[in-house]
This record gives C-alpha cells, structure tokens and sequence, in this order.
C-alpha cells in the first residue's frame, strides 16, 4: 500500500490562518472605502449595499478567528 502524503502542522496553520487575515484586510477595506466615500456612496444610494457587505464579513471573521483559535487551543491544527 501506498502511504497517504501529509501535510506539516505549520504549513496547515498557514493555510487555515492565511485566508483569515485577508479577511480583515478586506474588511477594513471596506471600511476605509465607505468612510472616504461617504458623501457619494449617499448621493448614489450605494451606502446601504456597502453597510451590509460590512456587516456580513465582520462576523463571520470573528466567528472564523474564534473557531481558528479555539481549534488550536484543542490541538486539533
């Protein structure tokens, strides 16, 4: 039989915790994008679409961070 190729601890923390991070870079894209855009995004009437683009990726990294953490707390990456 042939043995199944594994994958390094670190490089698994890596990838599970990469896509993370660039969530809340995304995130705080987001944020400075309406922030400066404030005054046009209200004239457009786009500033409700961007509020809910924020407000759906904001918990969901969180609750991505928290399961990250509480899975490494377990041992389980």
């Amino acid at each position: 039989m042939m043995q199944q190729p594994t994958i390094s601890p670190k490089v698994l923390r890596l990838l599970v915790i990469f896509p993370n991070v660039m969530s809340y870079i995304l995130l705080f894209g987001v944020v400075v994008y309406i922030r400066t855009n404030l005054e046009m995004l209200k004239a457009t009437d786009g500033l409700t679409m961007w509020l809910i683009i924020a407000a759906v990726l904001g918990p969901i990294s969180l609750y991505t961070t928290f399961s990250i953490v509480k899975r490494i707390k377990n041992g389980l990456l």
